[in-house]
């Protein structure tokens, strides 16, 4: 049995985790699901964002969910807050283009390997009425850990079989430097795996005038947050972008897009994204058949154009595409 952590949060968290729950459903798998809570409503109703009983739940499951949680003012990121509690210090982030969705190349396929704990998102600020301070925490064992998973991925991907590092060492020439310099080090591991590496900015034209030249890219949090939404815009939005977020002992799984405050309540989220993430997870899980099939039925239905939600140019409702998924699926 898995058992599984499931974080809705709020906005169409509530929506798009529905499908995902609707899906695992219909799957042959011997699930148990756990329900915690993070994210603003939490916070009004409990004083927090995100309750030490849901990381407890979280810790002691086979793997977690997480819907999409509102920015609540003054209070931490649930999402950025779980991840370090969980030391899931690598985000991945597939970007994949579909038939049937405008993309600015064909074929595109590369994924985004994304340092999860350090760098700004350290969220160390401090100062005074004239002057803040964010402090860009960047350690070579961190650099070392997240390098070794962008090569172990690209060994396993067979695709191009190449690592690109993007950083901006011209600039931030020790904390990027580190971050350069523990990136080949790893590589030296991986001799049949080609390497390159981009200053960030030049990555962001790169995407754009090629994105077919790219494989596994691995960069710092912040870098690597910024470029995968670029990313997910080459392919047909958020609405088609999933992610994982792995450790040694936990894996946490999250649609890229946010909460959507404004189109919360009205069952037009696209489910996709919420779904290729749950595939995700059932692939961490050793499910990788049942993931792939996933994977594929969503290529398809979305190739097909007759059940797809406002944001791919269709009328239907969330749970109408949901279930158009699960039916060609099952």
């Amino acid at each position: 049995m898995y058992d599984i952590t499931i974080i809705s949060g709020d906005g169409i968290g509530l929506e798009v985790m529905e499908s995902a729950e609707y899906l695992l459903d219909k799957l042959d798998l011997n699930l148990s699901f756990n329900y915690g809570e993070a994210g603003f409503e939490c916070f009004n109703k409990n004083g927090t964002t995100l309750p030490e009983e849901t990381v407890k739940m979280a810790k002691s499951s086979d793997a977690t969910l997480f819907g999409a949680s509102t920015s609540t003012p003054g209070q931490p990121s649930p999402i950025i807050n779980l991840r370090k509690e969980l030391d899931v210090y690598a985000n991945l982030r597939p970007i994949k283009s579909y038939k049937g969705v405008k993309t600015i190349a064909e074929g595109i396929n590369f994924i985004i390997v994304r340092e999860n704990t350090e760098g700004l998102y350290s969220q160390n600020e401090y100062g005074d009425e004239n002057q803040m301070i964010a402090e860009r925490v960047i350690t070579r064992k961190a650099s070392e850990k997240i390098s070794d998973i962008a090569f172990k991925l690209a060994s396993r991907r067979n695709m191009l079989n190449k690592v690109t590092c993007v950083h901006k060492s011209n600039v931030l020439k020790k904390t990027d430097g580190v971050f350069k310099e523990s990136f080949y080090k790893v590589a030296k591991n991986y001799p049949t795996i080609k390497t390159e590496d981009f200053y960030v900015d030049a990555t962001a034209m790169y995407l754009i005038t090629n994105p077919l030249n790219f494989d596994v890219i691995v960069s710092t949090n912040l870098f690597g947050d910024i470029l995968s939404d670029e990313s997910a815009g080459l392919v047909g939005g958020l609405g088609l972008a999933p992610s994982g977020n792995i450790g040694d002992k936990n894996g946490l799984f999250e649609p890229v897009h946010g909460s959507a405050p404004d189109i919360a309540g009205k069952g037009i989220a696209n489910p996709c994204s919420m779904i290729l993430s749950t595939a995700m997870m059932l692939d961490y899980l050793g499910e990788k058949e049942i993931a792939s099939r996933i994977n594929h039925t969503v290529e398809r239905v979305v190739a097909k154009g007759k059940v797809l939600t406002p944001d791919l140019g269709g009328n239907a409702k969330t749970m109408e595409m949901t279930e158009e998924i699960v039916k060609e699926l099952i």
